[in-house]
């Protein structure tokens, strides 16, 4: 049942089918290409890698962080930065916004070549990750908000504010724009602000309670930008980029000749396409860094020998390192929502408008235009090649930071395999209560005079709307019934974080506890959701990142 939700949800979420662009396909690296970035001099298919290498700073992920990670570093160091996928700009669905819902609808487990990974997690809601240059930066739908204010006191993390706002203002010269409102966004906005979700903070970039318009990774033409692009502010001289590279564990050795008790990472063992396996090796000031989100970074560790004593040895794996707590404290925000067939034409658009509540919740939307072929032979079409268009619009709510965690488990010793996830959605009471208060916004908003115009007029008269799937219980002060909407219409907005958490896994400068030489930079780490939408936050914390390691490199000169 969930599964047929998820589908109905998706293939109105959003944007367009993937019938609709014939040269969309899972396999589009054979395609036509956009213009060659820049940065493509120093990358790399990892079948021309040497064998084995030395280099000053390994990041394993070219993802969200990894990209402008690897960028900054390579300013005062030699890097390598290894990435599963290939390139973004030689899949046209990725670089467009109606190429979103082709995209995640076409991810598939096991196909490298597919920019993004599906998988469906224990609680039966499926999900998909990023595996292309650019992570999930380059498959998400573009919304951009800096994080939460409260986030930087809750997240255990010790930071330079001065610095993080220097961050944030390097991602975004490159690669965030305002949008244009158009016809649904704009009304959503209004119907926020009748329903009482104020004040009206304009276009902004900041985090703030009330209703705003976001930043966008799509340019004024619609073309995706990702923190791949970031690595344009890459040195070139510093910097190697491997594709195709499929890191299979870390390695590791005594930290010190006289005690076995400490252990330091040296390297990591990939595999090329063709099955090769190479030796990527750090210099002894070096550092590995995992950056290969909430779902491959405590993999990596788990394959490694780094997690807990007694799981590890039930899978024949040598225990490195005891580390309890790997896998654990894995959360994901879950996504609820309706979805219309509204009255009038409407344009595509994707999330641009967010309603933040004080309940706990945001509300946003997208719009979309889902072309369908028309029969051969009609009576209604006059041109048999005339294709039939059906516009859909979605209101959904997202809680602003699951209380419910959940926990990661390796499904295989082979990294290619998706491990097993469980996000325990809704255990926590409290996110209960805050998607109830989020259904109940979206109630709210329906009920606007700025929403009228998109219902449609019944026989008797009376105008209501047209819903495809679930729509919200009749009575909407019933908390149970609200509830169990939210359980039973449960979907990811693909926000998942966690399971190599601070405090636990690393310290607070992401070293990984009683591991030298290995830090994790991403998503994994946070115990708490950045806001709105993460993907702001954890590029600002690879460019963070990155500057605080190149001073205290300059520091030990």
């Amino acid at each position: 049942m969930r599964e047929t939700i998820f589908v109905i949800f998706m293939l109105c979420f959003f944007l367009i089918v993937s019938a609709a662009d014939p040269s969309s396909s899972s396999h589009s690296h054979h395609d036509h290409q956009q213009q060659e970035p820049t940065y493509t001099k120093f990358v790399v298919n990892a079948t021309d890698l040497p064998l084995e290498d030395y280099y000053d700073y390994i990041i394993v992920g070219g993802g969200t962080a990894g990209c402008p990670l690897a960028a900054t570093i390579s300013h005062s160091a030699r890097v390598l930065l290894l990435e599963r996928g290939g390139l973004p700009h030689r899949h046209p669905n990725l670089m467009s916004q109606e190429g979103f819902l082709a995209t995640i609808l076409a991810a598939n487990a096991h196909d490298p070549y597919s920019p993004a990974q599906s998988f469906t997690s224990d609680d039966g809601v499926p999900n998909a990750r990023g595996r292309v240059l650019g992570g999930s930066s380059a498959i998400n739908a573009g919304f951009y908000s800096r994080a939460d204010p409260d986030f930087f006191t809750r997240s255990g993390l010790q930071w330079d504010l001065n610095l993080v706002n220097e961050s944030y203002e390097w991602v975004e010269r490159e690669i965030v724009f305002r949008p244009h409102l158009r016809t649904w966004q704009s009304a959503v906005r209004d119907g926020l602000l009748e329903a009482g979700v104020a004040p009206y903070n304009g276009f902004t970039l900041e985090h703030a309670k009330g209703t705003k318009i976001g930043g966008s990774t799509f340019d004024e033409r619609g073309t995706r930008h990702s923190s791949a692009d970031l690595l344009r502010y890459a040195r070139t001289s510093n910097i190697k980029v491997g594709i195709y590279a499929s890191v299979e564990r870390v390695l590791l050795a005594s930290s010190s000749p006289k005690s076995s008790s400490r252990v330091s990472a040296i390297g990591v063992l990939y595999r090329d396409l063709t099955g090769r396996y190479h030796h990527a090796m750090v210099h002894k000031e070096g550092e590995v860094i995992l950056s290969a989100g909430a779902i491959g970074s405590p993999q990596l560790l788990l394959l490694s020998g780094m997690g807990p004593r007694p799981y590890l040895s039930s899978w024949g794996i040598p225990v490195a390192h005891h580390l309890p707590y790997v896998g654990h404290f894995l959360y994901d925000n879950p996504r609820n929502g309706i979805t219309i067939v509204p009255s009038v034409p409407l344009e595509h658009s994707l999330i641009q408008v967010v309603g933040i509540t004080d309940s706990g919740a945001y509300v946003e939307a997208a719009s979309n235009v889902i072309p369908f072929a028309s029969p051969p032979y009609s009576v209604f079409i006059r041109t048999p090649s005339s294709p039939l268009y059906l516009t859909v619009a979605t209101l959904i709510a997202k809680i602003s930071g699951p209380l419910s965690s959940g926990f990661l488990r390796l499904g295989s010793t082979d990294v290619r395999f998706n491990p097993v996830v469980r996000f325990n959605y809704f255990n926590n009471p409290v996110d209960v209560e805050r998607c109830v208060n989020g259904s109940r916004k979206i109630g709210a908003v329906l009920k606007s005079r700025a929403l009228n115009d998109f219902k449609f007029r019944n026989w008797l008269g009376a105008q209501d709307f047209r819903f495809v799937g679930p729509a919200l219980p009749p009575d909407q002060d019933d908390f149970l019934q609200m509830a169990d909407f939210c359980r039973r219409t449960v979907s990811t907005i693909w926000h998942y974080h966690g399971g190599c958490v601070v405090g636990r896994v690393v310290d607070p400068d992401l070293k990984v506890i009683g591991v030298d030489s290995l830090r994790i930079v991403d998503g994994s780490v946070f115990s708490v959701s950045p806001g709105t939408n993460p993907q702001a936050t954890l590029m600002m914390l690879g460019r963070y990142i990155g500057l605080k390691i190149i001073r205290d490199r300059e520091k030990n000169k």
